[in-house]
């Protein structure tokens, strides 16, 4: 590829555009990294605590980790840079903030969070530009960037990949390149993130719940912990039925489902709290038995989501 950066050993010079609690988190790690880091936001003054003073734009923190400065605009931080990283509210905004800047060959890494047809338009956005892009995701929280519990999921041109996957090895023991689709490191976000935000709001309701039938949070919680740890097992055996089509009610069966779906949505009405979340899954379950599936084992119902 194409680039005029300049690159010195191992260390490389990386921009980071949008100073967020993850944008500060992938700064912090390049710089603990060794990398000479510039970085950019929008409204100034979120660098203080990366520069290590209060100091104004274009100031430097000299230290044993790579050296940090804060650029006055996005030009000066990509021609400041090798590489440039990403990491604001949204797609448009990465847009909106790049667009009639010469990146002069220099990679741009996209970890923002968008969907997948968000990350397609931009792909196809930076192309007709002719940026060299990479789209990726972030799926660890702030702390877990840098150590070897973090996660980053990349995908798009491989070309471009080879170029920043040094750099980005700063960032968690896990960086992973899924192939040339640069939406599918978006797919597995989305996905995933469908699983926790499910996942938490299922375990918020149930305290809501259990505190209405008088049962104290912690008092719940030595039980609702139990219930967490059996995810993995079905994670693991669910995908093996769905790739399989086999759906064995061995263990339980939709249509007994169908009954405990009923009595939940029973005590929660009786209440006032909200079922939403209980009456989506109801509508499902209902689905699939209406369809002669009340005799397969719940793996069957993530095919009864795409009816």
């Amino acid at each position: 590829m194409d680039s005029d950066a300049q690159q010195i050993g191992d260390a490389q010079r990386i921009a980071v555009l949008g100073l967020g609690p993850m944008g500060q988190a992938l700064a912090s790690a390049f710089s603990r990294a060794g990398h000479a880091v510039t970085v950019w936001n929008r409204t100034p003054g979120k660098a203080s605590a990366l520069l290590g003073s209060k100091s104004a734009s274009k100031s430097v923190s000299e230290s044993a980790f790579g050296p940090v400065a804060e650029a006055g605009s996005i030009a000066e931080a990509v021609l400041a840079s090798d590489v440039v990283v990403a990491c604001l509210i949204d797609d448009e905004a990465v847009r909106r903030v790049v667009d009639g800047v010469e990146f002069g060959g220099r990679p741009l890494v996209n970890l923002t969070s968008g969907d997948p047809c968000q990350v397609r338009e931009t792909a196809a956005w930076a192309a007709s530009r002719g940026i060299a892009y990479l789209p990726g995701a972030i799926l660890t929280p702030t702390p877990m960037i840098g150590t070897p519990a973090g996660t980053v999921l990349l995908s798009g041109d491989p070309e471009v990949h080879a170029v920043v996957a040094p750099a980005l090895s700063a960032l968690g023991g896990r960086v992973v390149h899924l192939g040339p689709d640069p939406a599918r490191a978006s797919a597995f976000d989305v996905a995933l993130l469908d699983l926790f935000a499910t996942a938490t709001n299922g375990l918020l309701h149930s305290f809501a719940l259990a505190a209405a039938e008088g049962i104290a949070p912690t008092e719940f919680a030595a039980f609702a912990s139990g219930i967490g740890g059996l995810l993995p097992e079905m994670a693991t055996r669910f995908a093996v039925q769905i790739e399989s089509g086999d759906f064995p009610g061995t263990r339980s069966t939709i249509a007994s489902a169908a009954s405990s779906i009923r009595h939940i949505a029973a005590a929660a009405r009786a209440h006032g709290l909200d079922t939403g979340m209980l009456d989506a899954v109801h509508t499902a379950i209902d689905r699939a038995v209406a369809q002669g599936y009340g005799a397969d084992g719940l793996g069957r119902l993530a095919t009864v989501y795409s009816a």
